[in-house]
């Protein structure tokens, strides 16, 4: 299936990764039980222990069958918490070589749905596993209608996923058989149409591979189950990324919880953007030293458009793949909305970027203006290419009106869909935020 995305914009930036791969081993890791939304963590170990890769560090207290494992073996450095004592880290100082728990090998194809479940939840896998309403960690003991993969990003700087793939057929393909089993729909795999895919992608058996081409957001998750099996109120689909089913498809080859990750590393301010082979959780100053420029700028884990803003020696976050470096916007110019600037981007007409659509830009994380009326311009629509009135949906969030909302197709979006909106907003507010705050509304609502 060849499905065309005509709405979106693509935002071209300083500082794509080079295809080129370093092994990493920085001295620390975390966990940040923040990354998962609606999860309340009870720890199973405290600071002093020793784990092994796939260990038990907390589970969800009101869904205790899903635990959260440790990506790295080694000694459990802290226990960091924030304001009312959140716990915002875990972390762990690593051994010199890696030692994993072992869950046991399987060829998937020969087991029930309840083992393959099980396997996943007891080995820490299974919160990779999201699900659409909502794009919170999946229950198991629904079944999805569909479970989708995307094969490609379409975000600024986005990292290769037919890179991240490339030689690991085998291990990929027992991914899919064991998610086969999860759903009694289909598995749908979407890759980027512009380009040739990866052979890992393309030879894939047991799913239905969709091209998808146009401009971002072609490579979201939510614009692809849109396109092709659109979510109605009582609809659950599942989602995940290609790295997330090698990890499913080594637990069941190897039967260990191997997070090896590929990490790009972008960005204006990286002097040599590249891609760094890791764990998951790793810590960002590794990757930063002496490799970045020497003006302020902002750590990002993930992506400029959805990314969350992290300390140098921060960590990635458990859903990301990505890492970004960009000035930090804390200088203003007079008159600087007056002024033409070939230098700056805009979707608008009122900067001079429309002339130089292939040009790449160094973009600040300044605002350019403050907050403004949120009022109706048409311009929303020109960027989000869902079946959905985005500016509507989102006063509706604002008053809290939960009819509205799921008329106007909340059970379809979440805040990642919204990011487009949120960069050409002439209003200046947290689009994204309020998204976020509307799903969790509806979820507390719903449950």
């Amino acid at each position: 299936m060849m499905i065309k995305i005509k709405k979106g914009l693509d935002i071209k930036l300083v500082g794509e990764a080079e295809k080129i791969i370093s092994k990493l081993k920085p001295n620390s890791y975390a966990i940040k039980p923040t990354d998962f939304i609606g999860v309340f963590p009870k720890m199973l170990v405290k600071q002093g222990d020793t784990v092994k890769a796939g260990s038990p560090l907390f589970f969800d207290k009101y869904r205790d069958n899903i635990q959260f494992t440790s990506p790295i073996s080694g000694k459990v450095t802290e226990l960091r918490r924030g304001a009312k004592r959140v716990l915002l880290e875990i972390k762990i100082e690593p051994d010199e070589q890696i030692v994993y728990e072992d869950f046991g090998k399987a060829n998937p194809a020969d087991q029930t749905r309840e083992y393959i479940i099980e396997k996943l939840l007891k080995s820490g896998i299974w919160p990779f596993i999201r699900q659409r309403p909502y794009s919170v960690i999946a229950n198991p003991e629904n079944d999805p209608k569909a479970i989708f993969i995307s094969a490609f990003d379409s975000n600024p700087l986005a990292p290769d996923y037919d890179l991240m793939v490339h030689g690991k057929g085998k291990v990929f393909q027992t991914g899919i058989d064991a998610l086969t089993k999860l759903t009694s729909g289909k598995i749908h795999l979407n890759v980027n149409g512009k380009d040739t895919p990866s052979d890992v992608f393309t030879n894939s058996k047991n799913v239905q591979i969709n091209e998808f081409t146009g401009p971002h957001p072609a490579g979201n998750i939510g614009t692809q189950i849109a396109h092709i099996d659109p979510i109605n109120k009582g609809d659950i689909v599942w989602y995940l990324y290609p790295q997330d089913v090698i990890t499913i498809g080594n637990l069941f080859f190897e039967g260990k919880f191997d997070t090896t990750r590929l990490i790009a590393f972008t960005g204006s301010e990286v002097i040599k953007p590249t891609y760094f082979k890791t764990q998951l959780g790793a810590c960002i100053d590794s990757m930063a030293e002496n490799n970045v420029s020497d003006v302020k700028k902002r750590f990002i884990s993930g992506n400029v458009l959805t990314g969350d803003k992290v300390e140098r020696d921060g960590f990635v976050g458990s859903y990301h793949s990505q890492v970004t470096v960009i000035p930090e916007g804390d200088t203003h110019e007079f008159f600087g909305w007056l002024i033409p600037n070939p230098k700056k981007h805009s979707f608008y007409r009122s900067a001079l970027s429309w002339l130089t659509p292939n040009k790449k830009f160094k973009l600040n994380t300044n605002l350019n203006g403050g907050g403004r009326a949120f009022v109706m311009t048409g311009q929303f629509e020109k960027v989000f290419p869902m079946n959905i009135f985005p500016m509507q949906l989102i006063k509706s969030i604002m008053i809290e009106d939960i009819d509205a909302m799921e008329n106007l197709g909340i059970y379809e979006v979440d805040e990642a869909d919204f990011a487009l909106c949120e960069y050409i907003s002439t209003s200046k507010i947290n689009i994204q935020e309020i998204v976020r705050n509307g799903l969790n509304l509806m979820r507390k609502e719903m449950s």
